[in-house]
């Protein structure tokens, strides 16, 4: 995966959590890898961290008392990806799946915590064993498109995604991760049209319009993807977005500028001249 495509997923990754994005590169937490790419976890009601602690407290207690426990091996899992404490949640669930192998909900869970930590081709096969041939589960199917876009693979991804939208179609969630694929392999054009289908679905997340305004501004149509921005956000949530926006679309549009051409040298440039082209020197 290229740096700018890295940079992306970073952004796209903290809009997961609304309101963080202009601190996206100093670790704003996230509830994980979801279903969607980039690490967008679409719930249905965004909980503080205060909420998540509680709960983990409880839950893990709970699961301790009875590790073979699956659904408090889930529950905790997740309060754990919700406070970032991945790498325990993926020792929770690889714990749970040994104890219940053939527990599809746990071993989707657990791709899902991998991909989460990285282990991108462990995620995959873990993941491929959460559903069969004969009874495809479209949210696994989504996961394992995300972590294939993790990985760069955007046309394996894309494959993937539109199975899922064969069982679901226009899901919302869906089409936001095969949008954002699109934006992956900057197929910019398709990325917009995906992603406005998946805006205009009933029951689409706040996050996804996010997405929508973020491909719309790659396209240099700034004042539309800040309107679009604003949109179905607090005001300060909004310029949080907005300030991000800019930075990154200003990075993007710097990195499209032609390199100056070299002026044809007359004469031997004298040392200090030829120190700084090598950028020995300030």
């Amino acid at each position: 995966m290229t740096s700018q495509q890295r940079r992306t997923v970073r952004f796209l990754a903290s809009a997961a959590v609304l309101g963080c994005l202009a601190v996206a590169a100093a670790g704003c937490k996230t509830t994980g890898f979801g279903d969607t790419t980039g690490s967008i976890a679409l719930s249905p009601a965004p909980r503080s961290e205060a909420e998540w602690r509680r709960d983990s407290e409880a839950l893990g207690a709970r699961y301790r008392a009875n590790p073979r426990d699956s659904q408090a091996a889930l529950a905790y899992a997740q309060a754990l990806r919700a406070l970032g404490q991945r790498t325990q949640a993926v020792s929770v669930l690889q714990q749970a799946s040994m104890q219940d192998p053939n527990n599809t909900a746990l071993l989707g869970a657990y791709g899902r915590a991998l991909a989460d930590v990285g282990n991108y081709d462990q995620a995959l096969d873990v993941l491929g064993r959460a559903h069969t041939p004969d009874q495809p589960d479209w949210r696994i199917l989504s996961a394992q498109g995300a972590v294939l876009d993790q990985m760069g693979r955007h046309q394996d991804a894309q494959r993937y995604y539109s199975s899922a939208l064969k069982i679901v179609p226009d899901e919302p969630s869906v089409l936001s991760n095969l949008g954002l694929s699109y934006a992956l392999a900057k197929d910019l054009p398709n990325a917009e049209s995906t992603l406005r289908r998946a805006v205009a679905r009933p029951g689409a997340d706040p996050r996804v319009r996010q997405n929508l305004a973020l491909v719309v501004g790659l396209q240099g149509r700034f004042p539309e993807a800040e309107t679009i921005a604003r949109a179905d956000l607090p005001p300060e949530e909004a310029a949080a977005n907005v300030a991000y926006l800019k930075q990154m679309l200003a990075e993007h549009s710097e990195r499209k500028k032609p390199a100056p051409a070299a002026k044809a040298a007359t004469r031997k440039p004298p040392a200090i001249e030829r120190d700084r082209a090598a950028g020995l020197v300030n």
